[in-house]
Parts: C-alpha cells; structure tokens; sequence
C-alpha cells in the first residue's frame, strides 16, 4: 500500500507538457505537484485509512478561508460497520427512487446544463463509461454505474460535509473550499477522493444513519480510501479547460 502521493502516481506534466522534473524550478511547485496528481477516484481498496492520517486532513483542511472567519463546515465521517451502515441504507434508497419516489435535496441541484457545461459534462462521463466498458445508450448499464455512486465505490469512509441552515449560499460555498482543501489534503496523504454531490441527493438518509440535526443542510459527501489503481474506472482523466475560456481581462 502507498503512504505517499508521489508513489503511486506517474510524473505529472503541466498544461505546457513539462515534466514533474521541471516544476521545482517554481515556488507553487508542491501545490502543482498535487492538483495534477489528483483525480476523482471511482474504485477503492477495503484497507481503511488509519485514524491519524484522516485526522491530519482534517487538520489541514481546518485551514480553509471562510467569510468572517465562521467556518460553517460540519463533518461526519464514517468507518468500519458505520459505513457498512450508510452504504446499505443508501442503496436501498437510490432504489426505491426507481419505483418513483424522487429525490428533495438541501440545495437544488442544477436546473440545467447548456453549452459548454454541457460538453464538458458529457466527455467526462463519455470517459467514464468508456474506461468500464459501457456502451453508448446502454441505459441499464448507466444505471448500474450510477449505483456505484451509492455504493461508495467501496470506500472504507465516508466524510458528510453539511452547513448550518441560516447561512444558506454563503454557507455552501465555504464548504465548497473546505471540500477543495480536504481533497487537497487526503492527496497530499496518499489518500485517493471522490468528491459526490450524489449523496445530497438524500439528505433524510444521512440524518437518519449519521444523526445530523435539522439545523444542518447536506452539502455533498466525499468517498475516501486508498484508491485501486488496477481498475479501470481509475484509467482515465478529464481535462481542464484553457484560461481563454474562463478568463476575461479588463484593462480599462
């Protein structure tokens, strides 16, 4: 098993092709090293991560920017028979929606996607199903993977990010960089994540099984563990768009 980031990952190249050689020559270097290094893990070893490790992530991610410094994240966190527990009841959920009974989130989810939201999502799961062999309007064969979702990609722990209720929005988007930091962080520990807004799709779920009260709203969970490299479903990696498509820059 891995302990360390740079072990199990080829040498990464940055958007100029430069080899992770050349990147020490910067002073973002380690944080670069980390970013293209990391990915959305969709299939994990049993091993559990040891308690100081999470703790050390935790720590780390403790160290996220907040608006007026009141750190709304709450986070739960599974293992052992307390995931067994939230993976069985999550996938009986996820199956009884099938017979039709839906899905409230805390936080709406997207209303739509157009354009190049919309492209880009479609490569990325035109790249997923590719990578574990599902062909294209194999409608039984999405469902299939999409359950994987709630099956935790059979990672040994689970960490629930919710807000207090009061602080609506701005809440959810400080926890959106907790959520980034806390990837950054199990990276940085050899820790392999799944960042899953599947998982607010049932917020009565993660009350009942984890005991979070009605003053929480359900943000999104994050799978983690340690990742298996063997699987296809970890084969593959989307791209990120150039800084002309995201950036504009007034100059006067």
């Amino acid at each position: 098993m891995t302990t360390h980031a740079a072990q199990s990952q080829q040498a990464p190249e940055d958007d100029a092709g430069n080899s992770d050689a050349n990147l020490d020559a910067h002073p973002d270097a380690a944080l670069q090293a980390l970013l293209l290094a990391r990915h959305s893990c969709r299939a994990f070893l049993p091993a559990p991560v040891p308690r100081n490790v999470i703790e050390r992530i935790l720590t780390l991610a403790q160290r996220t920017a907040s608006w007026c410094n009141c750190q709304p994240w709450q986070v739960a966190i599974t293992e052992g028979a307390g995931t067994e527990r939230l993976r069985a009841a999550l996938q009986a959920r996820a199956q009884a929606a099938d017979a039709g009974t839906g899905f409230i989130p805390d936080f709406p989810f997207p209303r739509e996607y157009r354009n190049e939201y919309l492209a880009r999502r479609r490569e990325s799961g035109f790249q997923l199903y590719g990578a574990v062999g599902v062909a294209r309007g194999d409608r039984d064969a999405y469902r299939q993977q999409e359950m994987r979702n709630f099956q935790l990609f059979d990672a040994p722990h689970v960490a629930v990010i919710t807000t207090d209720e009061a602080l609506g929005e701005y809440g959810a988007m400080d926890c959106g960089g907790y959520v980034a930091n806390f990837l950054l962080a199990a990276q940085a520990n050899g820790v392999a994540t799944v960042a899953q807004a599947s998982l607010a799709m049932y917020p009565e779920v993660l009350r009942e099984v984890l005991g979070i009260g009605p003053d929480r709203r359900v943000v999104c969970g994050i799978s983690f563990g340690y990742a298996d490299a063997a699987h296809p479903a970890n084969s593959y990696r989307t791209r990120r768009a150039e800084l002309p498509e995201v950036v504009s820059w007034i100059s006067g």
